[in-house]
């Protein structure tokens, strides 16, 4: 699980959902939809092959709880365009449609984003060792740690169902996990952990999906 978690840079709670994209090495699958609909079709067969004129089959049937969704009711990506009207949110922080985005640090940008495959999925902002690094918005800190290779210390804040933004080779991280932070609050200081100097790398993703942040902060 860990070893798949890492091959597509999913951070703890390892959260997947609907038709997000998968890699099993060079392979590309969708998650969660495949197996739910066969697990579905293959129980709805089996008890129409067991009787199919019985009422009281079908009546148990649709007595059976529905499978609980990865993905909570009011999330705008993947399986629902549009959140329940309904439904109360029990943190606005993290549900709030709006995301007021802030550079999380000064300095010069020497690698921008790219649209390839194996191509730069944020930007990197020069700077110099112990150089304070701010939350871009404000959010709730869902990863803090090393264990993804390649990206150094690690910050991850998760500001609504829809955006998150990571923090990357920092020398001191300044938060931990389920921490909630406010935009412009420092998470860390700039470092060189798996860099070849001082730097920050900075992403913002979009329903799972890397986006320019350069497109979202200030000009």
């Amino acid at each position: 699980m860990r070893e798949l978690a890492t091959i597509n840079g999913i951070v703890s709670p390892y959260t997947i959902y609907p038709k997000q994209k998968l890699r099993l090495n060079a392979a590309v699958v969708s998650a969660g939809k495949k197996p739910v609909a066969r697990h579905r079709q293959a129980t709805t067969s089996a008890s129409q092959n067991t009787n199919k004129n019985s009422s009281s089959q079908a009546k148990s049937n649709s007595s059976v709880k529905p499978v609980k969704p990865v993905a909570p009711k009011n999330q705008k990506g993947y399986g629902q365009s549009t959140p329940n009207k309904n439904e109360k949110i029990v943190n606005p922080t993290l549900n709030g449609d709006l995301v007021q985005w802030s550079w999380p640090v000064k300095g010069k940008i020497i690698s921008g984003f790219s649209h390839q495959q194996q191509g730069n999925k944020g930007i990197d902002i020069s700077g110099r060792e112990g150089t304070r690094v701010n939350a871009a918005a404000s959010g709730q800190v869902v990863y803090a740690g090393n264990a993804l290779r390649g990206y150094g210390n690690l910050i991850i804040i998760k500001h609504n169902d829809d955006y998150l933004s990571a923090y990357a080779h920092n020398r001191k991280l300044l938060v931990s996990e389920k921490q909630m932070v406010t935009a412009g609050q420092q998470i860390s200081e700039m470092g060189s952990t798996d860099a070849t100097d001082a730097r920050l790398h900075f992403e913002i993703r979009f329903r799972g999906t890397s986006v320019d942040p350069l497109k979202y902060l200030p000009k």
